[in-house]
């Protein structure tokens, strides 16, 4: 049986322990699922009061007990991981959450599964991190996003709502559907890794994307090797798929997980 729990938190409570001063409760309501899966625990819920119920599976390592800050990961599916396909379904078809563990065993990682890849679904993402910083001692600069496929998409969405939160992006096998401006102003790293002929995509709306953050970098002044610091464009041949037995290279894209290249950078930042 769910046990439904309410979590009073301060907000900036690491300040407050610091400063000795008062701040303001924030309230968030949350439901543990009670199932697990390799570590996962199935189909918790954040009651937002302005995002609806948002359902996520989740995984924190027996080392945390909240004294000291941990990186946090969060890891958007695509279409064959929202919650409609069933729960946990994500986790089933994704390797991000679990290569993830081999880079820093003492990370949180967030699979969330929503319903879309549209604005609410990126709302909700924000809402979802927002929740994690306040109730968890979160390590801020070590706050880690990825999206394969929609949730790229959706994932682009936030990060052109609120790049400020995440340390780095990595987007795979996608397109970007949100803002630029906001990412290439608060200069968060972003690496875009996709098939050269991605079947559903194709690699022509992540050499956009690419270009276009790369522009709008080189107005603010950027050089070249500044660029590439924040930037990465990794357009993938059709050997690299098949040398890992992958029959397309949209549903491929999983095996970026398996990448240390790509994941390195990711978790290198």
């Amino acid at each position: 049986m769910r046990q439904k729990l309410v979590i009073f938190l301060l907000a900036g409570a690491m300040a407050l322990l610091s400063a000795g001063a008062g701040q303001a409760e924030t309230s968030w309501a949350v439901t543990e699922g009670t199932q697990e899966y390799r570590g996962f625990a199935l189909d918790n819920v954040l009651h937002s009061e302005e995002q609806g119920d948002i359902h996520f599976n989740l995984y924190v390592p027996d080392s945390y007990d909240g004294s000291s800050p941990v990186p946090v990961f969060f890891t958007l599916p695509g279409y064959e991981g929202l919650y409609f396909q069933g729960v946990g379904e994500n986790l089933y078809r994704e390797d991000f959450g679990f290569t993830a563990q081999e880079y820093d065993p003492d990370m949180i990682i967030v699979a969330p599964q929503l319903s879309g890849w549209d604005e609410e679904s990126a709302d909700q993402t924000i809402a979802l991190v927002e929740y994690f910083l306040d109730a968890y001692n979160i390590d801020r600069e070590r706050v880690y996003g990825e999206g394969y496929s929609g949730g790229g998409e959706t994932m682009s969405r936030v990060m052109g709502k609120r790049p400020d939160l995440f340390t780095a992006y990595l987007q795979c096998s996608s397109q970007w559907d949100g803002d630029y401006e906001p990412v290439t102003e608060s200069r968060t790293p972003v690496y875009i890794a996709v098939g050269e002929d991605d079947e559903y995509y194709g690699s022509g709306p992540s050499r956009e994307a690419y270009e276009a953050l790369r522009e709008l970098y080189l107005q603010e002044g950027l050089s070249d090797q500044e660029i590439n610091e924040l930037l990465v464009l990794d357009v993938k041949g059709a050997d690299y798929f098949e040398s890992r037995g992958a029959s397309s290279q949209h549903g491929g894209g999983g095996f970026f997980a398996q990448d240390s290249e790509i994941m390195g950078w990711l978790f290198g930042k």
